[in-house]
């Protein structure tokens, strides 16, 4: 992550606080990250150096044309230092110090397959063991890990699976 992109989701975050909108410009990073995450055109149109800022700004203002004013004006701060390639970055620190704002943090949950109701309510009983924070589940699905579950918070670990435990009794065999 970029200090310059830190900087800017700074600047703008203060700007949304002043402003009460700090909760719907979070909504607009949070879709110009899923945006650029599903399309890799959008991501080396962003990045590339041939297309003018000019270019950029008019293809952000069509397709993120419904966003906040304090969004916009990050677009224009962006087409003034040229930028754009940073905006998913910028995007995603705003969310991240929007949520240590709110005291919200994230698990980062593997699972081998996608998380069911049932083992949503097993995870954040157990995240409530290791955070105090409000907890939302990012579920991330690797088959490789058979069953169970891993669950990070911040720098803890709490691993679940079933690979792990297979791993556990091997390690025990062989000792």
């Amino acid at each position: 992550m970029s200090r310059a992109a830190i900087r800017y989701a700074k600047a703008i975050i203060e700007t949304a606080v002043s402003s009460g909108k700090a909760s719907q410009v979070n909504e607009d990073m949070k879709s110009i990250i899923t945006a650029v995450d599903s399309s890799a055109d959008l991501k080396d149109f962003l990045a590339s150096p041939i297309i003018t800022s000019e270019v950029k700004m008019k293809a952000l203002s069509e397709v993120f044309g419904s966003v906040q004013a304090d969004t916009k004006s990050l677009f224009r701060l962006l087409q003034e230092n040229k930028r754009f390639e940073i905006l998913e970055a910028i995007a995603t620190q705003y969310n991240a110090q929007f949520d240590e704002m709110n005291g919200v943090e994230v698990a980062k949950v593997t699972t081998a397959f996608p998380i069911t109701a049932d083992l949503e309510a097993k995870i954040l009983e157990k995240a409530a063991t290791i955070s105090t924070k409000k907890i939302t589940i990012q579920n991330t699905v690797d088959a490789s890990i058979i069953g169970g579950f891993i669950l990070r918070i911040g720098d803890k670990q709490y691993n679940a699976s079933v690979s792990n435990r297979l791993q556990e009794l091997k390690r025990e065999f062989n000792n």
